[in-house]
């Protein structure tokens, strides 16, 4: 097939949508596809163009297979305010234009789009009606809602009204809409997706990649943690990630000497937990992680910690908590029961637990949760024992896109 991705994030950029596009991407050219890419530089999540990318320059990649990545100049704001991250997302849709003005002729079966952002989508619709491709939008992040509960759009009035329509007027137009989860498939259906082309497409994991490892850490000999309990956050250190429980989970433990947190990733409250950790010699931070210390990385941990804000577990679903699962370590995550979050991380009939949940913004049953797998060892292996069971049974990499990868084809049909 020839397939065309749009969208505003891929690789090299390691963690969230950029991950993940650009894994699918590369799979499908292994698969032999003939795939084209039309995106940003990479910037997230530091917000800030990487080193060896212009942020206003165009750039052609070519790789194996005849794939082209093109990236596309971008307004990447330092501080991402409600204004300039709409500056930003209208940007990209923008100066993706003449891209796609130059790939008219070369008809693609299929125009992908990934959400966000969501301006791409009346453009990736009118591509594919020029050349008569089906389209498929999928989405990571209900961007709509989303800017709604992080206050960057109005909660009522006009905007609000008019957010609402354009969200309904694209998304029922494309020939397939997915998600990332259960839930946010459903989801997607009550806002009037047909059911028959709503479609599951879960983040993955690289299960044979991200294992649970036994003897000598690295991060934990290179710290001296190798007597702590080790508390892990990495990812994205954003304003959406809930990330203002930690300054009262951090201060309840602050004269435990053994308790160490470890947090490691970028974004916009780094600079916060950077005074934090100077406040505290039990917090230790750490930059983004190359991919080849990832699972070393994951397996540093006693207890992963997700926190979120409230409202947000079906709105987003955490991409990090694959790798959390797949190594084996029980997570803490605050998550409103009946989510997709809880439903993972709770258990199911399905499946056992793989941690334990507890009320957004309810810095005391954090605590809580946290100490008492700091004090039952065994309890903290059994939950890790069924996360890494769930992943290697439902999250699979290959598995996944195999099924995505018919789901095209049926499509194409």
């Amino acid at each position: 097939m020839r397939i065309l991705i749009y969208g505003l994030n891929y690789s090299p950029e390691l963690t969230g949508i950029g991950k993940y596009s650009g894994e699918m991407g590369e799979w499908l050219i292994e698969r032999g596809h003939e795939v084209r890419v039309v995106t940003a530089p990479p910037y997230y999540p530091a917000w800030k163009v990487w080193d060896d990318y212009l942020p206003n320059r165009y750039r052609t990649e070519k790789g194996a297979n005849n794939s082209v990545v093109y990236r596309c100049p971008i307004y990447v704001p330092a501080v991402p305010t409600g204004m300039r991250r709409m500056a930003h997302l209208l940007s990209f849709m923008l100066s993706s234009l003449p891209v796609l003005g130059k790939l008219a002729t070369w008809e693609p079966d299929i125009v992908i789009t990934v959400e966000p952002t969501f301006f791409c989508a009346p453009i990736a619709l009118l591509f594919a009606a020029f050349g008569k491709s089906a389209s498929w939008l999928h989405i990571q992040d209900f961007e709509v809602d989303a800017a709604f509960d992080l206050g960057l759009l109005p909660a009522e009035g006009f905007l609000h009204w008019l957010a609402l329509e354009l969200e309904d007027f694209f998304t029922h137009t494309f020939s397939r809409v997915s998600s990332i989860s259960r839930k946010m498939v459903e989801r997607a259906v009550i806002k009037g997706v047909d059911p028959a082309n709503a479609v599951l497409f879960p983040n993955w994991v690289d299960t044979d990649f991200i294992h649970p490892l036994t003897g000598p850490n690295s991060f934990r000999r290179e710290l001296r943690l190798d007597d702590k309990i080790v508390l892990l956050y990495s990812g994205n250190l954003g304003n959406k990630q809930g990330l203002e429980i930690l300054d009262p989970l951090c201060q309840s433990f602050k004269d435990n000497d053994r308790v160490h947190f470890l947090i490691c990733g970028d974004g916009a409250l780094r600079p916060h937990l950077e005074e934090l950790a100077g406040r505290q010699t039990n917090i230790t931070l750490l930059p983004l992680q190359p991919l080849d210390r990832l699972n070393e990385l994951l397996n540093a941990a006693d207890i992963h910690l997700l926190p979120q804000r409230a409202g947000a577990a079906d709105l987003v679903m955490p991409s990090k908590l694959t790798g959390m699962l797949s190594s084996g370590r029980p997570v803490v995550a605050t998550a409103v029961p009946d989510t997709q979050v809880a439903y993972i991380i709770a258990g199911d009939k399905g499946h056992a637990p793989a941690g334990l949940i507890v009320n957004p913004d309810d810095a005391v049953a954090f605590q809580g949760a946290i100490q008492k797998l700091i004090d039952d060892p065994e309890l903290r292996a059994t939950l890790g024992a069924a996360g890494r069971a769930f992943a290697v049974d439902q999250l699979g990499k290959t598995a996944i896109l195999l099924r995505f990868e018919q789901s095209l084809l049926e499509l194409r049909a």
